[in-house]
């Protein structure tokens, strides 16, 4: 059986990332989300174990002491992270396995698996972005500067993925998306 191909995917809060993904999903099989772990608390609507596993600082720290972490970084102060042992036995069993991770999180990915493809999506401005980040009414002025500050850093990192993907439609940014994976699969 042939292993299955790791994507990553980043971009900057507020820039569409969960829908385009979610478009994507809905057109292919054989193709799983790693859930990450974090230390936020969940936004209305998101589900422990299906969006992320929600944990505490301590029992974080404790992954990252056991090497348990295939990721983490620290972004806006809480920690995110993907556990190692579900990524690698999806992988094992010919699945491909699509990571949603900031751009510290990609980077060492990449280091520890090269062979990883990278995807960076891009908002179609910081304009749109702050309408996006206000839009979803869940964050103080001084988060979401903080968070477009954050998407500038992001940003000026995407020269270092493979692809960079505009989400200035969802549709069609996920169809970008998908037509790569397509291409890639078929040199497997």
């Amino acid at each position: 059986m042939k292993r299955g191909k790791l994507y990553i995917v980043s971009g900057p809060s507020g820039c569409g990332k969960s829908t385009v993904l979610r478009e994507v999903f809905a057109h292919r099989r054989n193709i799983f989300f790693s859930v990450s772990a974090t230390t936020r608390g969940p936004r209305e609507g998101e589900k422990d174990g299906k969006d992320y596993f929600f944990i505490t600082r301590e029992e974080f720290e404790r992954l990252i002491a056991e090497g348990e972490l295939l990721e983490h970084a620290k972004y806006v102060s809480n920690y995110y992270g993907t556990p190692r042992k579900p990524v690698e036995a999806m992988l094992s069993e010919g699945n491909d396995v699509v990571l949603d991770i900031e751009v510290q999180g990609a980077a060492q990915v990449k280091e520890k698996m090269p062979e990883a493809v990278s995807f960076f999506i891009m908002p179609p401005s910081l304009e749109e972005l702050e309408r996006r980040l206000r839009g979803r009414g869940t964050e103080s002025d001084e988060k979401i500067r903080s968070r477009l500050d954050q998407a500038e850093r992001e940003m000026a990192e995407s020269g270092r993925y493979d692809y960079i993907v505009v989400n200035d439609e969802v549709s069609r940014a996920a169809g970008e998306i998908l037509e790569t994976m397509r291409k890639l699969r078929r040199r497997k």
